[in-house]
């Protein structure tokens, strides 16, 4: 009996089939099991194949393995496109009445189960159900109650009605009955439940809530894929605190917009992906000239162009650590798990106010859609502080004018951090412009003091780059000769591939970069290691370039670009192929 189960849904896009994953997924969260889930969808309302793979365990898990057990294929498609994921002993329930699947041929070794889907749910109410009977036939074979589907199915549908709740009971139920009376099979699988209390999100619903526990009162935004649910969490949420959510008619509206309101004194921030970015850019230049705080989140996904949109990739790097006309002083955080789309944002919003500048959050599609259960206390809202910087009180504003009694909004100071006065303090009426100004605000071509600003506002980065933790994350044996460095998203990936590679013998040191820019110095780690190996998301090795500079060395290279994220076995495979081939090279 494996130690984990490994589920899916699959047929196109328009069946449901994102609904069904979450409502499987939701009871098993509260049936007190760990969930890490992932998706896989068209560029299309309809049309197109699309899944949703639910990884369940007692322990947590952090990322997908190559392997199904239990497959609901709705098409014909769905098993073609998990066939290499498939193994002896694994169960395809299909509904064998549907045109498309008469003719479905089962695989050597694997289970079929022929349920009609379609019939019982129309027995159950409406063949709009026929998902949720495919949910209960999946509960017979793993052997998990059903009554843990029960308040998924309330929460999903009750705004629907009583009765509307109770169809998809029974057609759950239905489902479930109808392997058992049918089939006599004896399954390897059992799911073991617990009383351990989860909460189950996303890491773009971590990236709402870590904002509105920020204090982030405005959010402007364009609906991008994959980073419309960000705005779509805050809405109907951050109005409970204070706050607005506007839907921009354009991305070059949307920063705009959140520049104004951060002007105003509102902690503000948009979120878009890449060609949102791109149009973005002129704007990048005007928060950091005006020192406006300010937080742009990029949900990155596969480019160029249009690219695909509701793919993984990690290719705005460099977009983010030099977008922009001019030098743009920025920092740029990327989170490395869902949890960390949390407290990054919170860390994002104290350093832009901190430093007065503009800071990215490097998201991607996988942290995106990728739903996984923790425990509530990993989000403690009451241990969110939140740090507003050099804001200057009324009874303090004598201070930062000059000798006529004008407020200094860009005054030179010994850390490059400027006095900032909200609107309507007494004796802060201030001005700014986006042409170079001098400490008042005002525009000068002066060369002196332009030397002055590029230097203050430069400043600020050499300030938090001594004040601040840029430290990295570490995992594994810290004596290891073999060196992991990935950013972002990949360290779920790596840190269950580290245990693949300790059972065949494999020993690594793994360093996960949520900082990008600064970035932490790894000299010494990569000074120590024999064999060096950079992990990401991209074609080109955007974040292996910043380290073969950094440490002046060549590192190898594992770069996946097909759209689809890394799996923990397969990465494990990766590395002990690149450590083979310098074997052999040594050799």
């Amino acid at each position: 009996m494996p130690d984990d189960l490994n589920w899916a849904i699959g047929g196109e896009a328009g069946d449901g089939i994102d609904s069904t994953g979450k409502i499987f997924a939701q009871a098993l969260s509260r049936a007190g099991r760990h969930v890490f889930t992932s998706k896989d969808f068209a560029s299309r309302i309809r049309g197109g194949y699309t899944a949703y793979k639910v990884r369940t365990s007692v322990d947590r898990v952090e990322s997908v393995v190559d392997r199904l057990d239990i497959l609901i294929a709705l098409t014909q498609r769905t098993v073609d496109e998990n066939l290499d994921e498939l193994h002896e002993g694994s169960v395809i329930i299909y509904d064998g009445e549907r045109t498309t699947m008469q003719d479905l041929e089962i695989p050597a070794g694997m289970i079929g189960l022929d349920v009609p889907l379609k019939s019982l749910a129309e027995d159950a109410g409406g063949a709009i159900m026929r998902n949720v009977v495919a949910l209960g036939a999946a509960c017979a074979v793993s052997d998990f109650p059903i009554e843990n589907l029960d308040e998924s199915l309330q929460k999903r549908f009750g705004g629907k009605g009583e009765s509307i709740v109770e169809n998809n009971k029974e057609a759950a139920r239905l489902g479930q009955d109808y392997v058992h009376e049918n089939y006599d099979h004896e399954f390897d699988y059992e799911l073991e439940t617990t009383d351990a209390d989860y909460v189950l999100l996303n890491g773009d619903e971590a990236i709402g809530m870590g904002a509105i526990a920020a204090g982030c009162r405005f959010y402007s935004g364009y609906p991008i894929t994959p980073a419309t649910n960000v705005m779509e969490y805050l809405t109907g949420r951050i109005e409970r605190y204070g706050g607005a959510v506007i839907q921009a008619e354009d991305e070059l509206s949307a920063i705009n917009m959140a520049l104004g309101a951060a002007r105003a004194g509102a902690r503000a921030m948009t979120a878009t992906s890449g060609p949102g970015i791109d149009l973005m850019t002129e704007t990048f230049g005007l928060v950091a000239t005006t020192e406006t705080p300010l937080v742009i989140c990029d949900v990155m996904r596969s480019g160029p162009s249009t690219g695909m949109p509701t793919k993984q990739e990690q290719g705005d790097l460099n977009m983010l650590l030099y977008g922009g006309h001019g030098e743009v002083p920025r920092f740029v955080l990327a989170p490395t798990t869902v949890s960390e789309c949390f407290h990054k944002t919170v860390e994002a919003f104290n350093l832009a106010e901190q430093y007065q500048t503009p800071v990215f959050l490097a998201s991607d599609l996988a942290l995106a859609v990728t739903e996984q259960t923790f425990p509530p206390e990993e989000f403690d809202m009451d241990a969110v502080e939140i740090d507003r910087g050099n804001v200057v009180a009324p009874d303090a504003i004598d201070e930062w004018v000059n000798e006529k009694g004008q407020f200094q909004p860009h005054l030179e100071t010994e850390d490059g951090v400027s006095p900032r006065a909200f609107p309507g303090t007494a004796g802060g009426a201030h001005m700014t412009t986006g042409l170079e100004h001098d400490a008042l605000g005002r525009r000068t071509e002066d060369t002196d003091v332009r030397v002055d600003q590029v230097d203050k506002r430069n400043r600020k980065v050499e300030t938090a780059i001594e004040a601040e933790d840029w430290s990295p994350r570490e995992f594994g044996d810290a004596d290891s000769d073999t060196l992991i460095v990935s950013w972002g998203s990949n360290e779920g990936a790596m840190r269950e591939a580290m245990g693949f590679l300790e059972e065949d013998g494999v020993s690594v040191r793994f360093v996960s970069v949520p900082y990008l820019f600064p970035r932490p110095d790894l000299t010494d780690a990569i000074e120590a290691a024999e064999e060096v190996i950079v992990v990401e998301c991209n074609a080109t090795g955007q974040f292996a370039d910043l380290i073969e500079h950094d440490a002046l060395t060549r590192v190898k290279r594992i770069n996946k670009y097909n759209g689809v994220r890394f799996k923990a076995d397969e990465l494990a495979e990766d590395v002990k192929r690149a450590l083979a081939e310098s074997a052999e090279v040594t050799a």
